[in-house]
Order: C-alpha cells, then structure tokens, then sequence
C-alpha cells in the first residue's frame, strides 16, 4: 500500500503496528525520482507512506531529513532503521523483511 499525501501520519505510521516504510523525498530530486519504481515495486507487499519535504518542511524536521531521499524503517510506531540516499531495492526489502521479524 502506497500512501502518497493527504494521510494521517499519526494513524498510519505512529498508530501502525506493523511495519511501515516512510520515503522522505522531492520532486526535485533525481535520486528520489530514480528510486521511485522500487519504491511502488515494494508497495505491492508493504506499507510505504511517501513525504514530500517541501510540503511537509515540520514534518522532515521532527524526523531530522537532511538529505534526500532519506528512508525511515517504522515498527510499532518506533523507527528502528534509517536510510539516506537512493539504494538498491533488495536493501530496502532486507531492511522491511528484518523489522517485521523483529
């Protein structure tokens, strides 16, 4: 499930019991934009909520964005991984598949 703009951050990702992968990105950025079919290939087995820093500038600051795109790993509402930078979608599902056996 990809969840692109207008959702409750609180409820789907902080409320979430599960796992959840938030994408921290812009739609300036090309490795953002060069990470994007791995990121809606892996929306087909999980839950990936996609923030847009510049229409979410408190947002990217609470969870400290520096750069972009910046991956956040949730599980029970905890981050428990942080990822920067475009990277190959095996590690990202390595990192999904690791939270959810946590």
């Amino acid at each position: 499930m990809l969840l692109q703009q207008d959702y409750n951050f609180k409820r789907e990702v902080l409320e979430e019991s599960g796992t959840v992968l938030v994408d921290f990105w812009a739609p300036w950025c090309p490795p953002c934009r060069a990470l994007n079919p791995a990121i809606h290939n892996l929306a087909r087995e999980y839950k990936i909520c996609q923030v847009n820093i510049d229409n979410n500038p408190g947002l990217a600051g609470r969870y400290r964005v520096n750069a972009v795109p910046t991956l956040l790993v949730f599980r029970g509402g905890q981050e428990v991984r942080r990822i920067e930078g475009a990277v190959p979608e095996a590690q990202l599902r390595a990192a999904l598949d690791a939270a959810a056996r946590a």
